[in-house]
């Protein structure tokens, strides 16, 4: 019994991690970034097929499905907590406020974020747009001053991906 069910923590634990960088594999796919992606599926993969090669070899083990279907439920837990940890990436963040525009924009620059400011027509008239490209790690920072100075501000966030120059007076 004992290796019937430490088997199955094995595949789940294998599971586990294989997903895991398969997460960031993806994240590093999408962001361009084909070296890191290169290796993180090297070892991915790797993790794989151990687990695979295992559980062929105990197929009778119904436990062993269970932990390879748990393994996977976890990795995936585990992988976007640990991606959201790390914040690879830029984000672009668009801020509109129809009354506090520059007060954001003000503070904002304060905080040593990059901000540029359009000129917009909505329903209600003539207003801003604010548009900051960010590292994904400082997202947190300054969604709390955003919100701090307006809670109603409409903030739409989205994956962002510099081609060439850089961002000035943006935090390192």
């Amino acid at each position: 019994m004992i290796e019937t069910v430490g088997g199955a923590i094995l595949i789940a634990f294998m599971r586990i991690c294989d997903v895991t960088i398969g997460t960031f594999r993806t994240i590093t796919v999408v962001q361009g970034r084909k070296y890191q992606a290169a290796v993180a599926g090297f070892f991915e993969v790797l993790i794989w097929i151990f687990a695979m090669r295992y559980i062929v070899q105990h197929l009778d083990n119904i436990y062993n499905l269970i932990g390879y279907a748990l393994g996977f439920s976890l990795g995936n837990i585990l992988g976007i907590s640990l991606e959201e940890k790390v914040a690879l990436g830029y984000v672009q963040v668009n801020i509109i406020s129809p009354h506090k525009s520059e007060v954001i924009a003000k503070i904002l620059r304060e905080k040593k974020f990059g901000v540029t400011i359009l000129p917009a027509e909505g329903k209600s008239g003539e207003l801003s747009i604010l548009i900051a490209i960010i590292k994904r790690k400082f997202l947190q920072d300054l969604m709390k001053t955003v919100e701090a100075i307006d809670k109603r501000a409409f903030i739409t966030i989205q994956s962002s991906r510099p081609y060439r120059g850089f961002i000035h007076g943006s935090r390192v």
